[in-house]
């Protein structure tokens, strides 16, 4: 237990506080809640400790029991699908006892030092929040308890929480828990150390599936706590929100990065019905701030779209500099050239120079993924209002806590006076991370007297100022002894850094990036040489659903493959020589003190759980059988955000060039298994997303302009992209080994796989995303 885990304080704290909205009636009221001043006693921070604001396990704060017994457990983490606010909820019902039917769910608003962090991304959610969770449950549970053993004069110990109630063991009396929740309220509350937590055997929602299963047993588990909610329509997301006498705006933002308004005539835009207004907000490229452009504020989304288009603007392209020249294919020579030269050294082991100088047979490839947008199915949108010197937000965000500052910061304002309620995210992916979307609304807002205005992004604006993913390029080389040993690996990766949002363009990538399957990479050859030359940005570059282990998973792991082939031997089989034994790796071994933000004891790279996957996967897709002319298996594995993925695609190739993905089997390690249902729709959706990544998405820039418009030109997987059967196989489900990620680790493994399954089939190797038309003849 780390010293700031043992500095939790419980304290009874507002008891008047219980019935949200109501007055009179009492209630429990328990905090429990991490104390800032002692982290200075830590060296390192990992995990939760070390994120902004830590964590808060105040059963004030995330749990209200009404007199009626209803159960109302605060989500404070931004739900986009994932299903946190059913797993999290779940957590909390489980320790405390309460009846799923008898629990609902409210989401927090963006406010870090009341819920600790809400900065929902990095696929820390339950990692992070399984265990503050469990106390908040577990306190709110003993003194429930204690409660019913006053009002019957019998010992404590003598009382115990079932499903929904307290009874009395020896003599067979129940209450409920809204009859003893104002009695509760009153008592001091028992030290953390005094608190039990209920052993896996006691539990009825965690680690248990719902529905019908593949064996034909129906789960123990609840379904998602707002399944029939969001199914009917019921549900409120971001553009569902409505305000009397709100006022609707779309955005001319610059088409080149770092470019400004010149002059706009806006005579034609004024003469479409239902248009109020046109007013330009200022842009600041950097960071989470506007890129600027002109609004055209309207009485309906539509008059506002079509105002904007009857708009004449000129951009200024003087202060962008390089990046009003930026074209994709002269980037990627550039990258290529580069490629060629040493760059900066990241890591090293023995003399790579010399070993593949003296090597047998040098295999060597090229491997190039192009930038990606984020595209939620709901773009970007976000209402503000400005009453009494305070803003109210209404928005799909990911990092509330953002958000807010960002806001106030737009503003002038103190953070305290903004409120940001968070709506149902129609996907994120991380694009909803940034809220630049959010600070837009909120300047029109005051523009126009507090008066309530939604900023919508159409497919068109997300698709042309995202915060891009990456464009990477990835050369390696390796030397193969006689008998196809590997005896040297050379690999330099490129990519634009995240870094050049914040600041001058470092032109490197950081150690957070590198950390992501590059400097962690654990083959066990003789010699090894990492580096990073230089790639400079020219677009915003931003956090996309698994990162920088996009690219390095997919030349790592083509590249392994490649290898094989070159070796004559078994892809599986040589992969698993490339791993090498069973053994536990130190991150900071590699020169990776990132390690997502987790202490490195408790997570080493397990190379033992990293080989089952790859067994477990390879087994269940009956690696090794007979294919059929143009079907084959594909390959890879992968480590990311503490976890471990392993993915065999089933692939046909048809005489037209057109990829079928039959089958895919997925083996998962995330160590605990706490909501097993989301944990294989998590993978389940990684492995079309991943798909989709590799052979339809791309986007790409002539004269600093993105050219994709919409979903004809930036292509998605549809329906019929996706495997005829997805098979996840969830091993090492066990509560021995901390959490791992869920939502970003599945997506990885996926485009190599595929790109190997079609060298199976084949014979031709893919070396740049997206497929495309690559296969036709």
């Amino acid at each position: 237990m780390s010293k700031q885990a043992d500095s939790l304080q419980i304290a009874n704290v507002s008891r008047r506080r219980f019935l949200k909205g109501m007055a009179g009636a009492g209630a429990l009221v328990l905090a429990v809640r991490w104390t800032p001043s002692f982290a200075q006693d830590q060296e390192k921070a990992y995990g939760a400790d070390a994120m902004p604001n830590g964590w808060v396990d105040d059963p004030n704060v995330f749990i209200s029991i009404d007199p009626d017994g209803t159960v109302t457990v605060t989500n404070h983490r931004a739900e986009m699908g994932q299903g946190i606010r059913t797993s999290l909820v779940m957590v909390v019902a489980d320790e405390l006892g309460a009846d799923w039917d008898r629990v609902r769910v409210e989401q927090a608003e963006g406010n870090e030092k009341k819920y600790g962090n809400q900065n929902t991304d990095g696929s820390r959610s339950m990692r992070h929040w399984f265990e503050p969770m469990r106390r908040a449950g577990a306190a709110a549970r003993t003194m429930l308890e204690q409660a019913a053993a006053q009002q019957w004069s019998v010992p404590v110990s003598e009382c115990k929480a079932g499903v929904h109630t307290v009874v009395h063991q020896p003599s067979g009396r129940a209450l409920g828990f809204g009859d003893l929740a104002e009695a509760a309220a009153q008592l001091p509350v028992p030290e953390r150390s005094t608190l039990q937590l209920k052993p896996a055997s006691e539990w009825r929602y965690i680690g248990k599936n719902s529905g019908p299963q593949p064996d034909g047993k129906i789960g123990q588990r609840p379904l998602a706590i707002d399944g029939e909610e969001i199914v009917e329509g019921r549900a409120v997301y971001g553009a569902d929100v409505r305000l009397d006498g709100m006022l609707y705006a779309v955005i001319a933002r610059p088409p080149v990065y770092g470019a400004k308004l010149g002059s706009f005539d806006d005579s034609k835009a004024l003469k479409v019905p239902g248009v109020v207004k046109v007013v330009t907000v200022g842009g600041q490229p950097i960071a989470f701030n506007p890129l600027g452009g002109v609004a055209v504020v309207a009485e309906n989304t539509w008059a506002a779209i079509a105002g904007r288009n009857a708009l004449s603007i000129q951009w200024d392209n003087s202060t962008a500099g390089d990046n009003a020249s930026y074209d994709s294919i002269a980037y990627r020579k550039k990258l290529e050239q580069t490629a060629k030269s040493p760059g900066k050294v990241i890591r090293e082991k023995g003399d790579a120079e010399a070993a593949l100088a003296d090597a047998d047979r040098r295999v060597e490839a090229t491997y190039y993924m192009p930038h990606l947008a984020q595209a939620p199915m709901e773009p970007p949108v976000a209402i503000a209002r400005i009453v009494d010197g305070k803003a109210e937000i209404w928005g799909p965000v990911q990092n509330p806590q953002a958000t807010r500052d960002t806001v106030a910061g737009r503003l002038g304002m103190d953070p305290a006076k903004v409120t940001v309620n968070v709506t149902l995210l129609g996907g994120g992916f991380g694009r909803k991370s940034k809220p630049d979307f959010v600070v837009e609304a909120a300047d029109l807002s005051r523009q126009f007297g507090g008066r309530p205005v939604r900023v919508q992004w159409t497919r068109e604006d997300d698709l042309h100022h995202s915060y891009f993913h990456a464009v990477s390029l990835d050369h390696l080389e390796a030397g193969l002894d006689g008998e196809g040993r590997p005896l040297a690996w050379r690999h330099r990766t490129l990519s634009p850094s995240i870094g050049s949002l914040f600041g001058p363009d470092p032109k490197h990538k950081g150690e957070f990036e590198l950390g992501m399957g590059f400097s962690t990479m654990p083959f066990d050859i003789p010699a090894i040489r990492l580096e990073n030359p230089e790639a400079s940005a020219h677009v915003r570059i931003g956090w996309y659903r698994a990162v920088y282990n996009l690219p390095h998973a997919f030349a790592i792991q083509s590249f392994a493959s490649e290898m094989a082939a070159a070796a004559g031997r078994d892809h599986r089989d040589y992969l698993l020589e490339l791993l090498g034994p069973a053994r536990k790796i130190d991150p900071r071994d590699f020169g990776d003190s990132w390690n997502y933000d987790e202490n490195p004891q408790l997570y080493p790279i397990d190379i033992g759980r990293m080989r089952a996957v790859v067994e477990k996967a390879t087994e269940a897709a009956g690696w090794g059988r007979e294919m059929p002319k143009g079907r084959g298996l594909g390959l890879a594995v992968h480590h990311s955000f503490v976890a471990y993925t392993a993915v065999v695609l089933d692939v046909e190739v048809t005489d037209a060039g057109d990829v079928i993905v039959h089958n895919a089997d997925m083996a998962f390690d995330c160590g605990p298994q706490v909501n097993p249902d989301r944990i294989r729709s998590q993978l389940e959706g990684a492995c079309v997303m991943g798909i989709g990544i590799g052979l339809h998405s791309e986007i790409s820039a002539e004269n600093g302009r993105i050219q994709q418009d919409n979903f004809h030109q930036y292509q998605i997987p549809r329906m019929s992209h996706a495997p005829r059967n997805i098979r996840v196989h969830l091993i090492n489900g066990g509560f021995d080994e901390p959490l791992g990620g869920v939502g970003e680790p599945g997506m990885p493994p996926v485009a190599p796989a595929l790109c190997n399954a079609i060298f199976a089939a084949t014979g031709k190797r893919i070396r740049r995303l997206p497929v495309g038309d690559q296969l036709r003849s």
